[in-house]
Parts: structure tokens; sequence; C-alpha cells
């Protein structure tokens, strides 16, 4: 019974060594022994023996030693290792209200393709047939098997549990996260995520914006992944960052975004004739205004646009100051696909919020990441989850599946 008991106790201290040798091994470029001997406080011994072990397992190939790699002075050159990135490969896919964008990248978050499908049905059914057809595409263009995906990560305009499924009570959300985690479930492990909660990670990744901020997805609906103290709030059912209060805030009063409202109200400026005639605005088709063009068009000094632009940035500024007063962020980065020609909505609301609200006020800012702050954040929680415990991963997945095909 003690020897079972001491036997199963070596085999996982083993597991935890190797998973801390592979760790470093993700993160490292190229590695020696005596790296990772530093970094995992484990011997020389050991770390050559799980070094081995793990070339064995496909993680990892040596390289030439550090004679050749001109780091060698003298006494027995030292092994050299890196990670063999291709073995296995996250998928990041923003499934958006309008378009999903899928992702492929390797273990070392190198971009390999990317596959974008519009969607002309918010019908559940649709949502999963488009979003396994462009994560398909994105795979194809990789050259990547299905089966040398280790992880697929789906970010959705909902919110989502700990089992990557949204609140039933809501017609909307059944339909942004129609049983996600099945859709790929052939394809290795499946995490569905709020797209707002992935846009904050990706900008957590950059280390920019200090410990505490607000990243607000803008476009056709508010939503916010909040990050304080270094750690992204989520919730009981995941609904932590969801906007519904400001159904209730003054001068707000929906969740509706920034990219919805400044299209609409342009729309509705031109379909009532209420555009002068030497408006930028006016030289657009009615079904052809976008929020990118009023905003635009308001950096140029259009009068229509710079009074859309007024109204936006004082709701802006409501937005951010409720924020900040319950959460007490450093800043609020406006994301999503509108944020790249947001500068004129920000310009007014940091304006609004420094006449008319207490100090300490939020720091506003647009994201660089632009459109792509969700897909990129499903990859960083896809990384992520890889690096914590690479061990439950496979990279042989890949291989065997390759020679049952050529086998067939």
């Amino acid at each position: 019974m003690f020897q079972d008991d001491a036997g199963a106790s070596t085999q996982l201290l083993r597991k935890i060594n190797m998973g801390a040798v592979l760790r470093h091994a993700l993160e490292a470029e190229t590695f020696m022994a005596t790296e990772a001997m530093a970094v995992t406080g484990l011997t020389r011994t050991t770390v050559l023996g799980l070094c081995d072990e793990l070339v064995d397992r496909g993680w990892i190939e040596e390289v030439g030693d550090s004679r050749e790699a001109g780091q060698y002075v003298k006494g027995r050159p030292a092994r050299r290792y890196r990670l063999r990135n291709d073995v296995g490969h996250v998928v990041g896919v923003d499934a958006g209200q309008h378009t999903v964008t899928a992702v492929v990248s390797d273990l070392r978050g190198t971009i390999l393709a990317r596959a974008t499908h519009a969607l002309d049905s918010q019908d559940g059914a649709a949502r999963r047939t488009t979003v396994r057809a462009a994560v398909d595409e994105a795979l194809g263009l990789a050259a990547v098997h299905p089966a040398g995906v280790f992880l697929t990560v789906i970010g959705v305009p909902a919110p989502v549990d700990e089992n990557g499924r949204s609140p039933r009570n809501n017609e909307f959300w059944d339909n942004m996260n129609p049983d996600f985690p099945t859709v790929l479930a052939d394809r290795g492990e499946t995490i569905v995520d709020n797209d707002a909660n992935l846009a904050a990670l990706a900008e957590r990744a950059r280390g920019t914006h200090g410990g505490s901020f607000a990243a607000l997805l803008s476009g056709e609906r508010f939503g916010a992944g909040l990050v304080i103290d270094g750690m992204l709030l989520r919730g009981p059912r995941g609904g932590a960052g969801e906007m519904r209060l400001l159904n209730v805030v003054e001068g707000v009063g929906s969740t509706e975004g920034l990219g919805l409202l400044g299209r609409q109200w342009a729309v509705d400026a031109s379909r009532a004739g209420a555009l002068p005639s030497g408006s930028i605005l006016a030289r657009i088709p009615a079904e052809q205004l976008s929020a990118e063009a009023v905003f635009n068009a308001a950096a140029d000094g259009d009068i229509t646009a710079l009074g859309i632009v007024d109204r936006l940035g004082e709701r802006l500024a409501r937005i951010a100051h409720v924020l900040a007063s319950l959460l007490d962020v450093d800043k609020v980065i406006v994301a999503g696909a509108v944020a790249a020609a947001l500068e004129p909505v920000l310009s007014k609301a940091t304006a609004v919020l420094e006449d008319h609200f207490e100090a300490p006020v939020p720091v506003l800012a647009a994201s660089t990441l632009a459109a792509d702050g969700v897909v990129l954040g499903a990859l960083e929680c896809g990384l992520s989850a890889v690096r914590e415990q690479p061990l439950s991963f496979d990279p042989r997945r890949q291989a065997r599946a390759g020679e049952r095909e050529g086998r067939a």
C-alpha cells in the first residue's frame, strides 16, 4: 500500500517538474539546462532527464550545442533546446453580431492565417455553421490539421459562465451563444467567453494600461471587460461588465453602442432631409452611412457630424464616469472596430468629464487593436491556458491523425 503511494507520489512529482520545464520552454526562444535549472530550482540531472522525455514526447527538440551558438567558453558544451512551435495550435474566434473572424496561431502566438465570414442571420444555427466554416477556412489557409488544434477560444456578445454557456432567459444571448462549446467538440478543447472580457485580456497582455481599467466595446452595443488590480472580473454567471445598468443612467438610457448610434443618427438625418447640402455626409447614400464616416467627417469640421459627435461624447463621458465611480478604474479603453476613428468622440468626452464631473476622472483612450481586440484576446486566453497546463495537451495527436489518414 505504502509502496503504491510512494510510486504515485514520485510520478506526480515528475509530472509537476516536467510541467515546470515545459512552461519555461514555452516562454524561451532556446534554452540550456542551466537556464531551466535557474527557473525551476531543479538539478541538472533532473532537467536533462526531463528534457529527454519532452523530446521523446514531441514537445521540444535539441538544437546545436552552446559551442555552435557561440556561448561555449570551456569545458563540455551545454546542450540546447527549443520548443517545437508547430506541435500544437490555438484558434481564436470573434463571433460578433454581424461578422465572424477566426485566426490560427502556433504556440508562440504567431498568427498563421485568418478568415472572416459575414453573418446574414442572427439565428443560432446559422451562427454555429458560420463559426465552423470560418475556423475550417482559417485552418486550411494555415495548412493545420484539425487534430493539431489544442484549444479554440470563442468570444461572444453575451455573458458566459464557467461552463461556456449563457443565461437562458434572454433570446439575444441564446442566439449569440448557441451552445458553442459543442460546435468544435471534435477539434480539441473549446472555451467560450464574453467578447469584452477577451478584449480586456488582449489589452492587459500589452501591459501598457496599469492595473485597473475597463475595455469598453462600443460598436453595436456596450460591453465592458473589467480588470481590477490586474485581475479580470467575471462574476458567478459571467455577468460582470454587462452594461444593463445603462438603461437607468440619465442621459444614456440603453446599451446601444457608439457605432450603432453614430450610424443611426446620421441615417435619420439623411432620410429626414436634415443634412445641409454642403455636408460631407450628404454625399453618402443613407444606406452606406457608417459611424466611421461620421467621425471622419467631424474631424474635417462637418457641422452635422460634429453635432452627432457631441451627443456621443456626452454619452461616453457619463458611461466612463459610472465605471470609474463604481470600480475606481484609472482608464477606460474604448475598443472595437470604431476605435480607429474615435478621436473626435474621445476629445469631446474628455472635455465633458473634466468640466462637469468631480475628479479624479478616468483617462479615455482608443484601443490600437481596433477590430482585432476580441480575436487577439481569444488567442491570449488560449495560449495562457496552454502555458498554465501544457501537459494536459497531446503534441502527438496531429501526427497520429496524419498516420491514420495515410493508411486510409
